[in-house]
């Protein structure tokens, strides 16, 4: 079971959300430099829209410490942070919503899967979540794939970024 705690607003936050090679915890000031990297990274970004903007990484600098749902993937033996999650109960998506990323070094070691699982588990324990979605673009067949593997199966189509997407459900 996730470790959650009840804020004073009614939320369920901050939490550690802990795997046998993982532990996904709040996103800190020294988490910034990773999470640069990752937002200017085109290899990770190549599915999202492309590099974030300048501006736009100001205003994440200034928002995302601390920001609720929001999980720095840190590997378990050398506490380095790895990768980003974001669980977002109000997405606009009419269910909560598990976006991810992770540095390009990590990619195809299992640790994405990983991460992701245990951010689903911890998703579908809020009070209220009755669905979890994730979206990705359909020509991106590693996040596809991911997807598929931790259970969560098709359920929509969509065109965002000027490419088309599909939606899983789980």
């Amino acid at each position: 079971m996730p470790d959650l705690v009840r804020t004073t607003d009614g939320s369920w936050w901050p939490a550690n959300v802990q795997t046998p090679r993982l532990v996904l915890r709040p996103v800190a000031e020294d988490d910034l430099r990773v999470a640069e990297r990752l937002w200017r990274d085109e290899r990770v970004r190549r599915y999202l829209g492309g590099p974030v903007s300048e501006a736009k990484i100001a205003v994440r600098r200034r928002t995302l410490p601390g920001s609720p749902g929001a999980f720095a993937i840190t590997a378990r033996d050398t506490n380095a942070t790895i990768g980003m999650i974001t669980i977002d109960p109000h997405s606009g998506r009419g269910a909560t919503e598990v976006s991810y990323t992770l540095l390009p070094e990590h990619w195809g070691a299992g640790v994405g899967r990983e991460a992701v699982a245990a951010a689903l588990v911890w998703a579908r324990s809020l009070p209220g979540t009755d669905r979890v979605v994730a979206v990705t673009q359909t020509a991106n067949r590693a996040s596809r794939r991911l997807l598929e593997a931790v259970g969560m199966r098709e359920c929509g189509e969509m065109v965002e970024h000027g490419h088309p997407q599909i939606m899983y459900c789980g």
